[in-house]
């Protein structure tokens, strides 16, 4: 019987997980609310040694789990320090596959403790363990997958064989076969091939998934591991896991939701739309069609008098390391009395929030970040909008080209502002690999070079105006 005392810390970490889901919806509370967040999952781990048996503490496997836990956190620590930005995707989805596969390691071990001898399992607890396994092993060797696509360790195209949706259904059919099999007569042998089987499962989940479909599938995952960490929890009588993996669980799902509809598509579209021959992936070949191009100077003069501007920062901006430069030629502007604002596209960059985080770390004042819903209708109005590092959230395809793979994302309206300035390295095409129309529009003025060193240049052209 868990001690009252514990059950009241565990409600107190419970909260402490809802007010960092809170916070997190806000630039401004967003790392109060990772702070809150992280307070209450160390409490809530700590505590776990003051509730449970002393026998318990006196056994042999508690050093093996201080020792993994000292390995744990010292892997995670210098991993978060060290990543880049730019590979900020995957750290998530390793963190994500990281989790899930736990989950269905300790489904496993209760499953052995139930079918041991003398026990008798309940059927719900059977069936909550075998979503578990399978749900859990899903998430990790799907998230692994999406790792290695994001890490160009494999071709980040769809991978579609002939086949495969078979291949796909035979082996969910198994799964679930499996997981009735796990709950009428168990045993730890049906858990494992369980196990295998969702493995399997994940792989083929993700291979099809290519282009920009990528962070969603990501995000979709991630409410998988949710689920699966409050299954564990409803398994093993915790509280805390039940309602922290129901909250990653819920706001996975509504993530997911929300990312599809930016991208003007269904989940089971970005699912399996390769299948049928859509994806977000175009060919990806570098256009030789002609261009007006310009000098750091010329964009300087657009900049320098202009009444509005609107930048529309991308991957390329994390890329090239290049926001507090970025943040410096907007204050200069400011400062020459030109209203500037960001505008954020949803899905912008490799991740939700991608942008919002990399600017906040240049100490972008959050009032200039506007969301592409609020910020749509001013594009109008702009004299100059400066793309840096952005393609795919500006191209016109997504309006005018039906059958572009593109077609049917919401965009930043770009186009329809009086001037465009393009930042880019080469002609090549955005992560959708198609080409961007909006490139040969006679209002469009392209900057090529590293986004980092081309604004050093633009900042000390306008400064000299």
């Amino acid at each position: 019987m868990t001690p009252t005392w514990v059950q009241l810390v565990y409600l107190a970490c419970a909260v402490c997980f809802i007010l960092a889901l809170k916070g997190l919806s806000s630039p401004k509370t967003a790392r109060a609310g990772n702070l809150i967040g992280a307070v209450g999952a160390v409490v809530a781990c700590v505590v776990v040694f003051f509730a449970i048996p002393e026998a318990v503490l006196q056994s042999e496997n508690i050093p093996l789990i201080l020792v993994a836990i000292a390995i744990g956190a010292v892997v995670g620590v210098v991993g978060a320090q060290r990543v880049q930005m730019t590979q900020m995707p995957q750290l998530v989805a390793l963190f994500n596959g990281v989790g899930g596969g736990a989950a269905a390691l300790v489904a496993l071990l209760e499953l052995g403790d139930m079918t041991s001898a003398g026990h008798e399992p309940v059927g719900f607890d059977l069936a909550a363990t075998a979503f578990t396994v399978v749900v859990g092993s899903v998430s990790f060797a799907g998230s692994m997958v999406t790792f290695a696509k994001l890490q160009e360790l494999m071709t980040s195209r769809p991978v579609v064989f002939p086949g495969l949706p078979i291949l796909f259904g035979g082996s969910l059919l198994v799964a679930v076969a499996l997981s009735v099999v796990t709950v009428t007569n168990p045993t730890l042998w049906f858990g494992v091939v369980l196990a295998l089987a969702g493995l399997l499962l994940g792989v083929l989940l993700v291979l099809p998934v290519g282009g920009a479909d990528v962070p969603i599938v990501i995000s979709l995952l991630n409410a998988f591991t949710g689920l699966t960490v409050a299954a564990g929890g409803y398994v093993l009588g915790n509280t805390v896991l039940l309602v922290a993996g129901t909250l990653v669980g819920a706001s996975g799902t509504f993530l997911t939701k929300l990312m599809a509809a930016a991208m003007g598509r269904s989940v089971m579209n970005i699912l399996f739309g390769a299948l049928k021959g859509g994806s977000t992936l175009g060919a990806g070949v570098a256009s030789d069609r002609p261009v007006r191009s310009g000098g750091p100077q010329d964009v300087a003069i657009l900049l320098g008098y202009a009444t509005k501007v609107i930048i529309v920062p991308g991957y390329g901006l994390a890329v090239a390391q290049a926001q507090h430069t970025l943040r410096e030629l907007v204050d200069v502007l400011e400062e020459r009395g030109i209203s500037t604002d960001y505008a954020i596209h949803p899905v912008a960059g490799r991740m939700p929030g991608h942008m919002n985080v990399l600017l906040a770390e240049a100490q972008v004042p959050y009032e200039q970040l506007k969301e592409m819903d609020d910020i749509n209708g001013e594009f109008k109005q702009a004299d100059v909008v400066l793309v840096v590092g952005a393609n795919d959230v500006v191209n016109p395809a997504a309006k005018t080209t039906p059958g572009a793979p593109i077609y049917g994302m919401p965009i930043l309206n770009a186009d329809e502002a009086k001037q465009i300035v393009f930042l880019k390295r080469s002609m090549r095409p955005g992560f959708a690999g198609i080409e961007n129309e909006l490139l040969f529009d006679p209002k469009t003025t392209l900057l090529f070079g590293d986004a980092k060193d081309t604004l050093g240049k633009l900042l000390a052209s306008v400064k000299g105006l």
